[in-house]
């Protein structure tokens, strides 16, 4: 994420969804139940990982990977997402109650507001924060967790920045699809084994039956016009389609 680091755009947005791919999916869309939200939607359970809404709402959520804590009872935390775009409450509030019924969902990061305050909350640390303009990362842990593929993303999307806006796009999906393998001397150990930690440490993941199934953007403007682009993939990697939307998000 660059947030108020880039002369044209407010907040620019670059995510990687993965997941098994037996998972079903709806593609990038207006919901027909919440006809003000532009999201994809986990057809499984309800929710979603990243989406706005035409008031200037914004959200995106991760897993955090801690596998022995894992708990088959708990809530979806796609609703998580879900909740944030369909409701109304002040950013801070929502994470304030938020912050009180994290145990019904496992571990998780959320970042939530609008392009003009932006907040961030995870249950490692179970902290609220407020983020400052600058250029940050997530993944699997907290916010700007040095993992490889974090760091890395974080000097693309950098460099992306300098680039002239009509190259911008094509510079943020070339960074979602690095397939780059990390050094097992960087790899995190999050109690997956060294041969999962892997195979999941490049940006763009393939492995048999999980992996990148989709790459967004969101690129918001200082007057609220945002571009909302999802590129999906295929269980082999490959893309399988693009769709665009234009909104005004007030």
């Amino acid at each position: 994420m660059a947030y108020r680091a880039h002369p044209d755009y407010a907040l620019i947005v670059a995510a990687n969804r993965d997941e098994f791919f037996q998972r079903p999916t709806a593609a990038v869309d207006y919901w027909q139940d919440c006809p003000e939200v532009l999201a994809g939607r986990d057809l499984q359970q309800g929710g979603t990982w990243m989406g706005v809404n035409r008031a200037g709402r914004f959200a995106a959520l991760t897993n955090v990977r801690e596998p022995l804590a894992f708990r088959g009872t708990a809530k979806s935390r796609g609703l998580i997402v879900a909740d944030f775009l369909t409701g109304d409450t002040e950013p801070r509030a929502h994470l304030t109650q938020l912050a009180k019924q994290r145990d019904d969902y496992n571990g998780f990061n959320l970042v939530c507001g609008s392009a003009k305050h932006l907040y961030a909350f995870g249950t490692v640390d179970g902290h609220i924060a407020e983020l400052p303009p600058g250029v940050f990362g997530l993944s699997n842990h907290k916010l700007d967790t040095p993992w490889p593929k974090v760091e890395s993303s974080k000097r693309a999307l950098q460099n992306a920045l300098a680039h002239r806006p009509e190259e911008l796009e094509s510079e943020l999906f070339s960074m979602l699809s690095d397939t780059t393998l990390a050094d097992d001397a960087d790899l995190p150990n999050t109690g997956v084994g060294i041969e999962k930690e892997r195979w999941l440490s490049p940006i763009f993941i393939h492995a048999t039956g999980y992996g990148t199934r989709s790459s967004t953007l969101l690129l918001v403007d200082y007057a609220g016009n945002a571009r909302f682009v999802e590129r999906t993939f295929n269980a082999e990697g490959e893309p399988d389609s693009t769709r665009r939307f234009a909104l005004k998000m007030q």
